[in-house]
């Protein structure tokens, strides 16, 4: 009798432990650069993420060179001029978001605290958002401003009226259970 009730609590902890914690099931990160003579917009939608719902910990990583562009050309220069993404393969974030409840559902704001690493230089970061906890769902969003100096990306002199000095991100995150 000892031994079933030890499984049977250890298959709760473990059930309980593993319902905590979330994968992305679509992810959709979004840039956006407003210049002078021409706007660019790129999409990646091959973010890998994972979620403790139980204690707001966060990660994801964002393959650079998924980004999609409108034209190759402006896609060919992100990867080898800017972003330089044989160096610097992906782009990563770890933290913890703050504000956030995995028991209440419906739309939340959120903060989420954290380190934000992009063309191997990291910093610290706070992204605010929405999280919106579904019957089995977890939905992130967030939009946040990342100035190009700040992670050493240069922008030429005689690039200056097409690429802004700092770009504006869209995160629209939709995770379930692991």
């Amino acid at each position: 009798m000892k031994k079933y009730f030890f499984w049977i609590l250890f298959l709760l902890v473990a059930f309980n432990i593993s319902a905590q914690k979330f994968v992305l099931e679509n992810s959709v990160i979004t840039f956006f650069s407003e210049a002078t003579i021409e706007n660019i917009t790129a999409e990646n939608k091959k973010t890998g993420s994972m979620l403790n719902a139980q204690t707001g910990d966060i990660a994801f990583s964002v393959p650079t060179r998924e980004f999609q562009f409108e034209k190759k050309l402006m896609q060919e220069h992100f990867n080898e001029k800017y972003l330089e993404s044989e160096k610097f393969p992906k782009s990563t974030f770890a933290g913890k978001m703050v504000g956030f409840s995995n028991t209440v559902k419906g739309i939340q704001q959120v903060k989420a605290s954290g380190k934000l690493t992009i063309h191997g230089v990291t910093t610290s970061m706070e992204i605010s958002g929405t999280a919106e906890v579904q019957s089995d769902k977890i939905i992130l969003k967030s939009k946040f401003i990342v100035k190009l100096a700040d992670y050493n990306i240069k922008i030429p002199q005689l690039m200056w009226q097409n690429i802004a000095e700092q770009v504006e991100v869209t995160v629209d995150f939709t995770y379930k259970p692991q």
